[in-house]
């Protein structure tokens, strides 16, 4: 006697390739850590406050205004998939930065006195990750199925490979 569990999954997720749910994940677990760091900037240590922080390691305090308004165009941008490789990218010298100061003196574990740098390097890691999942309609060769349909010059579905290669047979 042969027993077989049969599971279903939601609608939703059997369309779904568990790479695009784990870009999804990803990417919408970014933009809320983004949210969440800028809150703190903007609501804890107040704009004028971090401003202050970043003339006191040596950046301009000009600087911190740019960076919390990244963050907050960044974490929305993401959790809404806008744009999502570019922003990625862009948010990356953010975190580059904080590894430069204030965190890289620190020493790599982040529990160390002052945060170590290992957390930023993780998360502009993540964003890199995320910059090279592909966008749903786009080919590996970078050109997006939507635009060349609109130009005429659409790729045959043969020509076409996954939507991303971890759907790809080992």
């Amino acid at each position: 006697m042969s027993h077989t569990a049969t599971h279903s999954a939601p609608a939703a997720l059997s369309a779904t390739s568990n790479a695009e749910l784990a870009a999804l994940i990803l990417r919408v677990s970014m933009g809320f850590l983004f949210l969440v760091h800028a809150w703190l900037k903007i609501s804890v240590f107040t704009p004028a406050g971090t401003a202050a922080f970043f003339e006191s390691i040596g950046f301009p305090g000009a600087l911190a205004y740019v960076v919390i308004a990244a963050e907050v165009l960044g974490g929305i941008a993401l959790i809404l998939g806008t744009w999502t490789r570019w922003v990625s990218l862009a948010l990356i010298p953010i975190l580059l930065g904080s590894i430069y100061a204030p965190h890289g003196a620190a020493g790599f574990i982040f529990s160390n006195q002052g945060g170590g740098w290992e957390f930023p390097a993780f998360w502009a890691v993540a964003l890199a990750v995320q910059a090279f999942f592909l966008e749903r309609g786009e080919t590996r060769e970078g050109v997006s199925q939507g635009v060349a349909r609109e130009s005429g010059t659409a790729l045959p579905e043969a020509a076409r490979g996954p939507v991303h290669a971890a759907d790809e047979p080992l």
